[in-house]
């Protein structure tokens, strides 16, 4: 299973695939990439040499920000958007979505499982003193 900065590449996968299992880099991105490396897009990640495997990380490393430095870029943005206040700032703090879709239905990814808001009303429990007529208790 070779290892391109940091992360295991699954071995039986083809190469314009594994690579995207680096976080920042897609189909196009993996594409362009094994272009540049001079490696077919059809070859197995098991089937890669180590002079192959060097020059991916290397091409990686050097020309694009992915895992780390770019999750750590992501966070900073996001960090100053909150610190100014700004509105998409206020979005991401209180957890909605912050590029304007409907919040009234849907937006469950954002919001989380539904909280049911209202009066929690108790059943109310027949009880027949003595035989005769019935009477409501309210249980508490």
């Amino acid at each position: 299973m070779p290892r391109i900065v940091g992360v295991d590449i699954p071995k039986e996968k083809r190469m314009e695939l594994a690579l995207t299992y680096l976080y920042g880099v897609g189909r196009t991105l993996s594409n362009k990439i094994l272009k540049v490396a001079n490696i077919s897009p059809d070859k197995r990640a098991k089937d890669l040499t180590e002079e192959e495997v060097a020059r991916l990380s290397s091409i990686l490393q050097k020309d694009y920000k992915i895992e780390g430095d770019l999750r750590r870029e992501m966070a900073a943005n996001i960090k100053r958007l909150r610190d100014i206040g700004s509105y998409r700032g206020l979005r991401h703090k209180r957890g909605l979505p912050v590029r304007g879709q409907r919040t009234r239905t849907n937006a469950r990814t954002r919001k989380g499982p539904r909280k049911t808001v209202g009066v929690v009303r108790q059943k109310a429990e027949r009880i027949r003193p003595g035989g005769g007529e019935e009477k409501q208790v309210q249980k508490k």
